[in-house]
C-alpha cells in the first residue's frame, strides 16, 4: 500500500483525505463500493404493487376543460378588478381575449368511446 503524502500546494488538494493511514489500493475501493451496492440494494417482492392507472382520454378531456373554465373565470376576474389607468393597455386586451373565448362548446363535444362503442 502507498503512504498518504499530502500535497504541498497553495490550492486545495484533491480528493478526498484517506480514513487511514495509507491510501486504499484499486481492489480495496471497488470491494467497499459493491459491499455499499449490496447493502442498498431493495428487495425485490414477488407482490410489488403496479403503479396507479392513468386516466381515460375522455377524464382528461374533461379535466382539462374544467381547468380552462375556471382559469377563464380567474381571468375574468382579473378583468374586473384591472384598474381604470390599464383598461385601455395590452394586459386589458389579452385579458379580453381570454374572456371572450366561447369554451363552453368544448364541455358540449360529445367524445367518441372507441372500438365500436359509440
Amino acid at each position: 500500500m502507498t503512504e498518504y503524502q499530502p500535497i504541498p500546494s497553495a490550492g486545495k488538494s484533491r480528493g478526498r483525505k484517506p480514513q487511514g493511514r495509507s491510501a486504499l489500493s484499486g481492489a480495496e475501493r471497488r470491494a467497499r463500493y459493491r459491499q455499499r451496492q449490496a447493502t442498498n440494494r431493495p428487495v425485490a417482492s414477488p407482490l410489488r404493487r403496479r403503479s396507479a392507472r392513468q386516466p381515460s382520454r375522455p377524464q382528461r378531456w374533461r379535466t382539462a376543460v374544467a381547468e380552462l373554465l375556471a382559469l377563464q373565470a380567474e381571468y375574468a376576474r382579473w378583468l374586473d378588478s384591472l384598474p381604470e389607468a390599464l383598461c385601455d393597455g395590452a394586459t386589458a386586451e389579452a385579458l379580453q381575449t381570454i374572456v371572450d373565448l366561447e369554451l363552453d362548446e368544448l364541455l358540449a363535444i360529445a367524445l367518441p368511446q372507441g372500438f365500436g362503442r359509440d
